[in-house]
């Protein structure tokens, strides 16, 4: 395997773009390079745009493509952009495939194109740093922190990512 990182990208609000006229989100492209190229990002990283979907119209088809990227990817190191509604989900069907790399899923609340409101590039900054220095495993990481992907939930009141578990394993 190869030292570096390789992020994926499948979409979810991290991607999205606001149309002002019709008042939705869209997807147009992925704004992957350009917070990398914001954040000054020195890490050897391989880029690769898989889909760009909202989490809620995945298919299981979709999170077998997204374990395919990952088993074929030469880096054992692997940031994977996703929407925040399925992200647990896909960190299960990623852990069933044992890959033996260290995966890192990474969203955001508020897309990166709403400028500095958006949680995007601290997720993202905060997941390129935890895949670095976790064993190899599937994680998920938001808010400033990381989970193992059986012991994290999406709290739908708060909009914060939390442990399920309780003590001192659950302050990561």
């Amino acid at each position: 395997m190869v030292e570096g990182l390789r992020i994926l990208v499948t979409g979810g609000t991290f991607d999205k773009d606001y149309d002002m006229i019709n008042g939705r989100l869209f997807f147009d492209r992925t704004h992957l390079p350009e917070m990398l190229e914001h954040g000054r990002c020195t890490l050897p990283i391989v880029f690769e745009q898989v889909m760009l979907k909202d989490s809620l119209d995945l298919t299981d088809d979709d999170r077998a493509t997204i374990v395919d990227r990952c088993r074929l990817a030469e880096e054992r190191r692997l940031v994977i952009t996703h929407g925040t509604d399925t992200m647990v989900q896909t960190a299960h069907t990623l852990a069933a495939a044992t890959l033996e790399k260290t995966v890192v899923l990474t969203g955001a609340m508020i897309p990166y194109r709403f400028g500095t409101s958006s949680d995007g590039f601290f997720n993202l900054g905060a997941a390129l740093s935890f895949a670095q220095l976790l064993a190899p495993g599937v994680y998920v990481a938001m808010n400033g922190r990381y989970f193992p992907y059986d012991d994290v939930r999406k709290n739908r009141e708060t909009g914060f990512f939390e442990a399920l578990s309780e003590g001192p394993a659950a302050a990561r």
